[in-house]
């Protein structure tokens, strides 16, 4: 059980939340939702006791695992003791029956050997290793990784340790922040079902809503300055949401009318004989004040690419490509048609190749072997998995003329139209490149798509970042395109929203599918 009593945090004069009290009960896996800038990690943290309250008190039980972010800290560790780091009085108790291990055997050293044993043994530390293990291998850890450094292997397999490290040793309540960033379809469906397991208490953030929508029993939903808890997954935390808004609205409605009503009444007999009836009135207005609706922080982007020129019927034709790295054959004689309007899902686990093909495609990278022939009038738009290829983050222009370097014959005008829609307006758009966000950066990105008409849109993992009001957007604005779309991401609701056609990208080949994600994989069942 973790509680929460009177809790406020403020940044200046902005109040994320005030006042929350509340409980979150075990067995439940609650989804901590609300829009970037909203609190959703100020408040993990503020759990964690990483970060202090404006006010208020945090109750905690006395085993919780949490997803840190400092990787760097765990650099010299093996794969294998940093997730065992994971159970802390576990870890403190090994690390000193080793050095005890190295001293002159006494009865002193011998007492508390016997203590260390007893310790390792309340915490199941002989069966330890092989259930570090088995996280690690559910989240696609390689066997022969275990026993290396944190620092040799790649970084999203060290974020995947972190992960692990979380949630080993059977902690009472679990605090996640993103677990899902760096993880393929494999691994993110693993912890799924790790996760529905899980008998403790879960406080989830993440910005993928499938996820969402499969783990979650709540959402607890930052929004009003406050936290509100709704039952169910994040699709009905919408749902209940809006009516709830929609309902208080129309009474305030009701009630206003009503008011006017009795304010007529009252300045038509107020000073005349009826003096019992003009108080009823009045003291009816004051109890039909309406209820106070303080603004949602919540904003949407509007994304809608322009219709551009089409380009020819095949918009690219690949034949027999392949492309290696260090002798590693990343994708092997491959060919395929790509047709005007496709809209294709690129998926896979992380390190088959997707970014590779997408390069490509986007002719960013030429294949060591084979040809990608673009069809006629194409006009591409690409959007990079790491921003840093497209927006120098160093530079100190402002939104609006980094803007005119992607299109120079553009009004202003219309470049702060496509900004504002993308939650850049007045001010913003003057903001200096150097200080954006992940997640402004990529609003920024496709922003320019929007402004430049490309007929053809390549997207690499476009929703890092966003929250998701921007995912559920982006996913809305690329249904609706008429032109050419390639997409991967491992975000399967932007998938399922946007492709009609799949490329797997597996261990020894690469699957083409005809059809929709939900029937890639009911044909894979």
């Amino acid at each position: 059980m973790i509680t929460l009593d009177k809790i406020t945090k403020k940044l200046g004069a902005r109040v994320l939340f005030e006042d929350v009290t509340m409980t979150f009960n075990p067995g439940h896996r609650y989804g901590l939702t609300g829009p970037n800038g909203a609190g959703k990690s100020t408040l993990l943290k503020i759990l964690m006791g990483v970060e202090e309250a404006t006010s208020g008190t945090v109750s905690l039980p006395k085993k919780v695992g949490f997803l840190k972010q400092s990787i760097s800290e765990f650099k010299d560790k093996k794969l294998i003791d940093a997730v065992l780091m994971g159970n802390k009085r576990l870890w403190a108790a090994i690390e000193e029956q080793n050095v005890l291990y190295e001293q002159e055997m006494t009865d002193e050293v011998g007492m508390r050997l016997g203590k260390l044993e007893e310790i390792i043994a309340e915490e199941d530390g002989y069966t330890a290793e092989s259930e570090a293990e088995v996280l690690l291998s559910g989240m696609g850890i390689p066997d022969d990784s275990f026993q290396k450094k944190m620092g040799e292997v790649p970084l999203d397999h060290q974020f995947r340790v972190l992960l692990c490290q979380a949630i080993f040793g059977k902690p009472e309540a679990l605090l996640l922040d993103e677990p899902t960033n760096h993880l393929d379809l494999d691994s993110i469906g693993w912890l799924e079902t790790f996760l529905h397991e899980y008998s403790g208490t879960l406080i989830v953030v993440s910005h993928d809503r499938h996820f969402l929508n499969t783990v979650c029993t709540d959402i607890a939903d930052i929004d009003y300055e406050t936290v509100i808890i709704y039952p169910g997954n994040y699709d009905t935390m919408i749902v209940a949401k809006s009516d709830i808004r929609a309902r208080t609205e129309a009474d305030n409605k009701s009630k206003d009318k009503k008011v006017a009503q009795l304010k007529e009444f009252v300045a038509k007999f107020g000073a005349g004989t009826r003096a019992s009836q003009v108080q009823s009135r009045i003291r009816e207005i004051e109890k039909l004040q309406p209820a106070e609706l303080k603004k949602s922080n919540i904003q949407r982007p509007y994304i809608k690419f322009i219709d551009p020129s089409p380009s020819g019927q095949v918009a690219f034709k690949v034949t027999g490509i392949s492309k290696s790295y260090d002798s590693h054959d990343v994708i092997k004689n491959f060919s395929l048609e790509i047709h005007r309007g496709d809209k294709i899902g690129v998926i896979g686990n992380n390190g088959r190749g997707k970014t590779t093909l997408l390069k490509l495609l986007a002719g960013i990278t030429p294949p060591d072997f084979g040809t990608i022939t673009p069809g006629h009038n194409l006009s591409l738009g690409y959007f990079p998995q790491n921003h840093s290829d497209l927006v120098d983050k160093k530079m100190t222009i402002n939104l609006v003329n980094w803007i005119r370097t992607r299109k120079s014959d553009i009004h202003e005008q219309d470049i702060r139209s496509a900004l504002g829609k993308l939650l850049f307006s007045g001010d913003e758009a003057l903001k200096e490149i150097s200080k954006l966000s992940g997640g402004e950066t990529a609003r920024l990105i496709i922003s320019s798509l929007i402004i430049n008409t490309h007929n053809t849109l390549i997207l690499d993992e476009p929703n890092n970042h966003l929250d998701l009001e921007a995912v559920s957007a982006l996913g809305a604005g690329l249904k609706q395109f008429p032109g050419t779309v390639i997409v991967a991401s491992h975000d399967r609701d932007l998938i399922s929203s946007v492709a009609t056609k799949i490329i797997s990208i597996e261990e020894r080949r690469i699957v083409v599918f005809d059809g929709t994600l939900d029937e890639f994989f009911n044909q894979q069942n």
